[in-house]
């Protein structure tokens, strides 16, 4: 089979200390329901600096300049210490400040319902012209407003505003005076996703052998569902970065599916280039202002710093195998249907065990699976543990169940075919697809061959089933050799054809 390939993946991370306070909705709900609690009055004093951000191992290594090897060897928890000399680019992505991400929402915005104070909007867009992929964007920033004008909405209710510290700098009007769905509210919402969407794109298609005008079709997978009252889930926030992005040959769609939507949109894109529907693929998902700071109290009650600091958000690009690139094998493809059930082991046996046996491979054949890969920073402190290592325990004990392994090798069956989780819990950021990146660089290197990107999704959280789902698929070390057609050369089926012509000329001639 001539498989797909992936052909880049790329990685950001935004620190956004304010919006984790505004509007974080563990944040907006205490406000709502105990605006006097002491939690409010202390997360002030528990927000990182961007220079602390910048410096946390975790984040170092989503953006490429740490691989999961080198941050497997340092001690946790990681949050104790500060990577000397961390860069704010990496070999992915970026780690981008609050206030350069204002002026991605404001380039985002297609209705003028964001307005930039006028000293800020000059300030970032000077920062632009010092970007390395935003500097033919900002003259597209448009001249900043009053900021009387922008008191004024927030004051009346007619805006959220945007923050820096205690000072307002911004802010985002709503979209219709009744409808609950374009509340200023959720207009942030959808604008971050749309934001860091965009900056997700445009860090993939830099330095790309292929043109962003050549991408075909865009698949958003991030969790935010963009209509109005009438059709609350409709999109097409697809378009709509591919349009800022300058992706002009594209359409696209948004595919939902919770924290396995990723995954889905990773399957869905392969598939599309198998068929030859369309040559290249772009699956994006942007981050999630919502889960900022999510679980922030238990962060804080235990005398840290708010760790959830960060909108998340990635991309990658599919294309047709080129002999170089890992090819996704969508002939090895997991899925956990309505019938398995939602035990754990039923959910992984669909998901790993299942689809190997059918490939002829074996759970040890896979060098490395990539589940749910939060930072366990993040979620030990909330009472979740390491979810990562659970996770690769349980393939573990599936291979021992499946007499693949030996019980007593489950240990050392976590460190050889896991890594640490270093994404932030951002929902459907953390579900697999962050291993793609430092997984592709390692077969072009040819120090790995097959990985297993595994997305999970809790379909219980909109009230309309409890199952769960997921679903999985291999990547393999492009082996440079393409396929055949019905295992018959290109040579062969030209003489085949011509052979057939001939005898058909020689028929009508008799005839």
């Amino acid at each position: 089979m001539d498989f797909p390939v992936i052909k880049k993946a790329a990685y950001i991370l935004v620190n956004a200390p304010d919006m984790v306070i505004h509007n974080g909705t563990t944040q907006s709900l205490e406000r709502e329901t105990h605006p006097d609690s002491e939690y409010l009055t202390k997360i002030k004093d528990n927000l990182r600096s961007y220079e602390e951000v910048v410096g946390y191992a975790p984040n170092q290594t989503y953006i490429g300049n740490m691989t999961p090897e080198e941050l497997k060897e340092r001690p946790r928890p990681w949050y104790n210490e500060t990577i000397e000399n961390a860069r704010r680019y990496g070999k992915f992505g970026e780690i981008m400040p609050q206030d350069e991400f204002y002026g991605m929402i404001k380039l985002s915005d297609s209705f003028d319902l964001v307005l930039l104070e006028k000293a800020f909007t000059e300030k970032v867009r000077e920062k632009f012209l010092n970007h390395p992929i935003l500097k033919s964007k900002a003259n597209d920033l448009k001249e900043g407003s009053d900021i009387e004008d922008i008191n004024k909405l927030v004051d009346n209710g007619i805006a959220e505003g945007l923050y820096e510290g205690e000072t307002l700098v911004g802010c985002v009007k709503r979209a219709h005076e009744f409808d609950k769905n374009l509340t200023s509210h959720i207009i942030i919402e959808n604008l971050v996703v749309k934001a860091s969407g965009v900056l997700s794109l445009m860090h993939l298609m830099k330095d790309c052998d292929i043109k962003d005008t050549e991408v075909e079709y865009i698949i958003e997978c991030s969790e935010e569902a963009i209509g109005d009252m009438n059709q609350r889930g409709g999109g097409n926030i697809a378009k709509g970065l591919g349009e800022i992005a300058g992706f002009t040959g594209a359409t696209g769609i948004d595919l939902r599916g919770f924290c396995a939507g990723p995954s889905h949109a990773l399957i869905t894109a392969a598939a599309l280039v198998k068929s030859g529907v369309y040559k290249t693929v772009a699956v994006v998902g942007g981050g999630s202002s919502a889960k900022l700071g999510m679980n922030g109290k238990d962060h804080i009650k235990k005398g840290l710093n708010i760790l959830e600091d960060c909108i998340g958000g990635f991309a990658v690009l599919i294309g047709e195998n080129d002999g170089i690139n890992p090819v996704l094998r969508t002939d090895i493809v997991g899925r956990h249907t309505i019938g398995h059930g939602s035990s754990p082991q039923a959910v992984l046996e669909a998901l790993v065990s299942e689809p190997l046996e059918r490939a002829g491979l074996q759970i040890t054949d896979i060098d490395k699976f990539a589940p749910e890969m939060q930072t366990p920073d993040l979620t030990e402190t909330a009472g979740a543990g390491d979810v990562p290592t659970q996770n690769y325990k349980m393939i573990g004990a599936l291979a021992v169940k499946k007499g693949q392994l030996d019980r007593k090798e489950i240990g050392n069956f976590v460190v050889e075919h896991g890594y640490p989780g270093y994404a932030p819990t951002q929902g459907h950021i953390p579900s697999g697809v962050p291993i793609i990146g430092h997984a592709r660089e390692h077969m072009l290197n040819n120090e790995m061959n097959k990985f297993m990107v595994i997305g999970k999704g809790s379909l219980f959280l909109g009230r309309m089933t409890n199952l769960f789902d997921g679903v999985s698929i291999v990547v393999e070390k492009n082996t440079g050799a393409k396929a055949e057609v019905e295992g018959v050369s290109k040579e062969e089926v030209k003489s085949m054809v011509a052979d057939a012509m001939k005898d058909f000329a020689a028929y009508l001639m008799n005839n």
